[in-house]
């Protein structure tokens, strides 16, 4: 069992950090645990043996609030303390990706060096400390600077390899995109669409296909697709495998328990929509959060099944496409809730160890709600992932990214260094896209929704405009630094050009 002591905090406080709180076993993978807050303490009784992480949701001041994770823990009768572990655990991090990232003896990185060494000499008053709430107080003091400086030197690696990228002019046109709103085709968006991206994402969900079997409804799609060839913006579909109930047909409930003919639908599904639209769409996303979403309750073999098959049968029969595998919740909170769904990083282990001929992986960055998967994690947190997900050898396509730009119900799993506005979102945007653009195998940044949708499972201020059609500062952001890098991949190498 593991205790933790949150220090002197609010009643409030305390029952946020409960929220999305899971533990962390070895290679990242969540453990199932039940969580009890008794007054300050948090008590956490895990289901496996071995030391364990764990993660909870922390405001720092001056920081913002994110899901954070301590260091790997033995069990033991005494309180930790977890601020102070939260710290011990950002520090050790911290410590690996300077190593992985060269960044000990690197030109320019001294004033960096002193800051992480100020937050180690504040950590280390803290362990010392007898007084708890002292101690606590203390180690939150650690923890922001711990946080600030992470989110400094990732930004520090970033420009140094978003430099070389320009350099190399590793970028084309088609590093930006957007998922289309089905029910949005007012001119002032289609405008707006194809001034700020390359290429858009038609969302096919089987739901709107088929609502009811064996009729099926073309008519949006077609005519989302006729305007885009027309405009020539390249297209993206997908994803034409998921199992969340919200893209699914009611009709396929009738067959939840005979997985042959669940099978054999989803493959004529796959078929009928490559078949239709092949000769138009650049990439597919094939396959989409099956991992996580075993509405069914798929076996793993059944999983790995579908997901080959499907996989096969876009590169058949669309075979000059790109086909990608789109992973959810990155992190993989939804294993500790669910033990019949596949760590994501295992999934995505097993689709390249197991020959799928997919193109490129995709990842989803969607923060706000206060729900597992899309609680805001720091930029420190989101750069060591993309390494991760880098390290499966496949090109990583960002096939959802999102943030708040406003307060309300929608943005409270977290908050990035202020209350989120539309000013935050934009500041928000350029370091993530700086931070991702930066790592040698991400191809390609997709925004979810361009306009403000509000309505049941949305972020109501997630997009870059307006309802009245205005753009936000994240809209101008965005379109600036596809600009920029449009600008680079147009200019000739140094040396031609001295030539």
């Amino acid at each position: 069992m593991l205790r933790f002591a949150l220090g002197p905090r609010s009643p409030l406080q305390n029952k946020a950090a409960l929220a999305g709180t899971y533990l962390v076993g070895s290679e990242g993978v969540p453990l199932r645990a039940e969580f009890e807050l008794r007054d300050h303490v948090l008590v956490c009784a895990k289901r496996a043996d071995g030391p364990a992480s764990l993660a909870t949701f922390w405001q720092v001041p001056g920081c913002g609030a994110y899901l954070l994770e301590t260091g790997r823990l033995l069990d033991r009768d005494k309180d930790y303390c977890l601020p102070l572990e939260l710290v011990r655990g950002r520090l050790m991090r911290i410590d690996q990706k300077r190593e992985d990232w060269g960044l000990f003896d690197y030109e320019g990185f001294e004033p960096l060096a002193a800051e992480l060494e100020a937050a180690r000499d504040r950590f280390v008053e803290a362990v010392k400390e007898d007084d708890p709430a002292r101690q606590a107080a203390l180690a939150d003091e650690a923890l922001a600077l711990t946080l600030q400086t992470g989110d400094r030197i990732s930004r520090f690696h970033a420009d140094i390899f978003l430099a070389r990228r320009k350099q190399a002019r590793a970028f084309s046109r088609g590093t930006f995109g957007c998922t289309l709103d089905l029910a949005n085709t007012a001119e002032p968006c289609r405008r707006l669409l194809a001034e700020a991206f390359d290429f858009a994402t038609l969302p096919i969900p089987w739901r709107l296909v088929e609502p009811k079997q064996q009729e099926h409804n073309w008519r949006p799609f077609d005519a989302w697709i006729e305007w885009l060839v027309k405009n020539r913006l390249p297209v993206r579909i997908g994803p034409l495998v998921s199992f969340r109930e919200a893209d699914l047909p009611d009709w396929l409930g009738m067959y939840e328990t005979d997985y042959e003919t669940v099978r054999n639908l989803i493959f004529e599904h796959v078929r009928r929509i490559v078949e239709r639209y092949g000769n138009y769409v650049q990439q597919w996303e094939v396959v989409s959060g099956v991992h996580a979403d075993n509405t069914f309750s798929f076996t793993l073999e059944q999983i790995m099944e579908i997901t080959r098959v499907s996989v096969s049968l876009v590169k058949q029969l669309a075979p000059r496409s790109q086909a990608i595998i789109d992973l959810v919740s990155p992190w993989g909170e939804y294993y500790a809730r669910n033990q019949r769904t596949i760590p994501p990083m295992l999934y995505a282990e097993m689709i390249v160890q197991s020959g799928v001929g997919f193109d490129g992986l995709g990842s989803r960055f969607v923060f706000g709600p206060p729900v597992d998967g899309h609680f805001l994690r720091d930029m420190f947190q989101i750069s060591e992932k993309l390494d991760r997900l880098g390290n499966f050898g496949k090109p990583l396509h960002i096939t959802a990214l999102q943030v708040p730009s406003a307060p309300g119900a929608e943005s409270a799993g977290g908050y990035w260094r202020n209350t989120w506005d539309e000013n935050t979102q934009a500041l928000w945007i350029r370091e993530f896209c700086e931070i991702a653009l930066s790592k040698p195998f991400v191809e390609s940044i997709n925004w979810v929704d361009l306009v403000d949708r509000p309505g049941a499972g949305r972020i109501p201020s997630g997009g870059l405009i307006r309802e009245d059609m205005t753009p936000k500062a994240g809209y101008n952001v965005l379109k600036e630094i596809r600009n920029a890098l449009l600008a680079t991949a147009r200019k000739p190498p140094a040396a031609s050009r001295r030539a």
